[in-house]
């Protein structure tokens, strides 16, 4: 078979090569060739999204608040809980730090898309259910004397437990508990933002069995770290798919935008004025002021007389600083005084 009529021979290559080195050969012809390009990976979603998680950080914050007190209204217990930064990762990532088991559970919040998770602690459930029947909460299953050791010999983590280790009917009863007021202080910290309404879907001690998304999706994981009496320490996680806030990113980036608005400020300076309104001052009208050496002052007794130019003015001062000036007179059978004109704190 004869060879291809339009491939170039090796000294021709050479030949072009050398043309390209020594410049004989323009290679700026062509077009755009001012375009830029910029790398993009069309199989991996935008993690920069455009979902505002500072508006997130917001919501978190407020049912922190509630979280504790509903806690201690219902489980007698206050842990010091302590939220995270909203963070963004792949789901695959998340479920690569968690240790069965947990109390994971699959919820709906309507009306956003798909499922999300609250995953709650072991530590955090034993140390509920502890204070709810009269303990310190510092209480672990087994007593404090079981104390379980790996291979070696060493002691495993306080709050250890057995992989395959289900919660008893009365561990999910405390669980129950708390997810119920987990929604109800949540549902109210949506609240200023958008209504939401929760459903429980499932549970499982296992994390890699609540696939509310593929390995590589992203989620926004709020994770609120919790202590209780004696230090023990747990957490609760929150995990919305990135997908059912996408749709939100307008509303939570505007809700942000408004409380740093002009109309926020205004609302929020308003209220200051109508506080310091209520404010107690005393008022000093000064008729007059003579100056006199200490030597006549002290020479000074009951009928002397002091003569003193009258300015044309009266100085008002509030609390010592001079504020205005005024007529001095009579209204009916009471001394007055009438407001000419202000004092600028830059005259004194």
């Amino acid at each position: 078979m004869a060879e291809t009529s339009n491939l170039l021979s090796p000294e021709e290559l050479a030949a072009l090569a050398q043309g390209i080195d020594d410049g004989s050969i323009a290679v700026d012809t062509g077009f755009n060739l001012t375009t830029r390009v910029k790398k993009h990976d069309l199989a991996s979603e935008d993690s920069t999204l455009g979902v505002n998680t500072s508006s997130l950080e917001m919501i978190n914050e407020r049912f922190v608040r509630l979280f504790r007190s509903g806690l201690m209204e219902v489980l007698r217990t206050s842990p010091r809980i302590t939220p995270s930064r909203a963070q963004i990762v792949r789901f695959g990532d998340y479920l690569k730090d968690l240790r069965a088991p947990l109390s994971v559970n699959t919820i709906r919040i309507n009306p956003l898309r798909g499922f999300s998770l609250v995953v709650i602690e072991p530590t955090l459930v034993f140390s509920a259910l502890d204070n709810f029947f009269g303990g310190t909460g510092s209480g672990m299953p087994g007593g404090p004397k079981r104390r379980a050791t790996d291979r070696d010999g060493e002691p495993l983590p306080a709050n250890w437990l057995p992989p395959g280790r289900m919660f008893t009917p009365t561990e999910s009863r405390i669980i129950k508990i708390i997810l119920d007021i987990f929604f109800r202080s949540l549902k109210e910290a949506w609240a200023p933002l958008m209504g939401v309404e929760f459903d429980h879907v499932g549970s499982e001690i296992n994390p890699q069995f609540a696939q509310i998304a593929d390995e590589n999706d992203l989620v926004i994981m709020s994770r609120f770290e919790t202590e209780g009496v004696g230090g023990i320490k747990g957490f609760v996680d929150l995990v919305y798919p990135y997908s059912s806030l996408k749709p939100l990113r307008d509303m939570l980036r505007n809700r942000v935008q408004a409380d740093g608005s002009a109309e926020s400020d205004l609302k929020w300076r308003n209220e200051l004025t109508a506080a310091v309104g209520d404010a107690t001052l005393e008022l000093q009208v000064l008729l007059g002021q003579v100056t006199a050496h200490y030597s006549k002052v002290e020479s000074l007794k009951e009928g002397d007389l002091l003569f003193f130019k009258k300015p044309e003015l009266a100085s008002i001062s509030i609390d010592g600083i001079p504020a205005f000036e005024g007529q001095v007179g009579m209204t009916g059978p009471q001394v007055a005084v009438r407001i000419e004109k202000p004092i600028s704190p830059e005259t004194n």
